[in-house]
């Protein structure tokens, strides 16, 4: 079984970008943490990184042969993107949609997701922990359906 986990703008400035928000664990630290965790549910791992809208919407595509499902935080762009919306929809793999924060108690500009009605499941506010939150609940889901 393989699983992507897909981070979209602005993540590779975690750690330093607003830690009062996002927290003080980098995007590096946070994959290290998601290898041990794969390692130990028998599952390959691919981590990517894309600023634009463009490249996350490529990178969506270019899973569609190789990978059983998808944990996805897509940033900003979860808000406003129809296109990564539809790309995740095409490629037709079960995703889980990954927040740090909780978006229903931020801004109002936050609180709608264009992912959420097509994501296995939401997860969001418990921090970098709700990657391995994501990545276990996503490969049980998968099990599951065989």
């Amino acid at each position: 079984m393989k699983v992507a986990i897909i981070n979209g703008p602005n993540l590779n400035l975690l750690g330093r970008r607003e830690p009062h928000i996002y927290g003080h664990t980098t995007l590096g630290e946070i994959e290290q943490t998601l290898a041990a965790v794969a390692k130990e549910l028998g599952v390959e791992l691919e981590c990517s990184q894309h600023n634009g809208e463009g490249d996350l919407i490529s990178a969506i595509h270019a899973l569609t042969e190789s990978t059983d499902g998808i944990v996805i935080n897509a940033g900003a762009y979860t808000h406003t993107s129809l296109a990564i919306r539809d790309a995740l929809v095409g490629v037709n793999l079960p995703f889980v949609e990954m927040h740090l924060t909780n978006i229903y108690a931020r801004e109002e500009e936050r609180r709608r997701s264009m992912l959420a009605e097509d994501a296995v499941a939401v997860v969001c506010g418990f921090g970098a922990y709700g990657y391995e939150l994501a990545l276990r609940g996503l490969v049980n889901t998968l099990r599951d359906r065989g």
